[in-house]
């Protein structure tokens, strides 16, 4: 049996990567563990733009006969672009790619996926542009 949280975040890493509007913006750059700058040069030079997976909470939401689960994670869009409409474009094709369709669970069976807030900021480095995105799913365990 796998985790709720855990199975819910391979199935959104898979449709980040496979959506054809992240994949327009991010070329598959869609990651967990972030790889160093150097690593994540691609053919092309690009390392930038790029989406990772930040924080997520679980909490039990448990009904008379069902096992429940509230999961709350955060996705982190990150370029180097100059101001912020790159970064906007980037959260708002990864916000559609999530909540747009359904995301298919094996072993768990996910009820709702909401997105909840986008926040851009400039981090402190003076020229990367960051969304943090956050999302909320409820997720029943067999």
């Amino acid at each position: 049996m796998t985790s709720p949280s855990f199975e819910l975040q391979i199935a959104i890493v898979e449709r980040l990567k496979v959506d054809a509007h992240v994949a327009a913006c991010v070329a598959g750059r869609v990651y967990d563990d972030v790889p160093s700058e150097a690593d994540r040069i691609d053919d092309t030079g690009a390392a930038w733009p790029y989406i990772s997976m930040g924080p997520s909470d679980e909490l039990s939401d448990d009904v008379d006969c069902i096992d429940g689960f509230e999961i709350t994670f955060q996705i982190d869009c990150w370029s180097r672009e100059v101001g912020f409409p790159q970064v906007r474009a980037l959260a708002d094709a990864a916000r559609r790619a999530l909540t747009g369709s359904d995301l298919a669970l094996t072993d768990n069976a996910l009820v709702l996926l909401r997105h909840r807030i986008t926040r851009l900021m400039r981090d402190p480095d003076g020229k990367t542009s960051h969304a943090a995105m956050t999302f909320t799913a409820i997720v029943e365990q067999p």
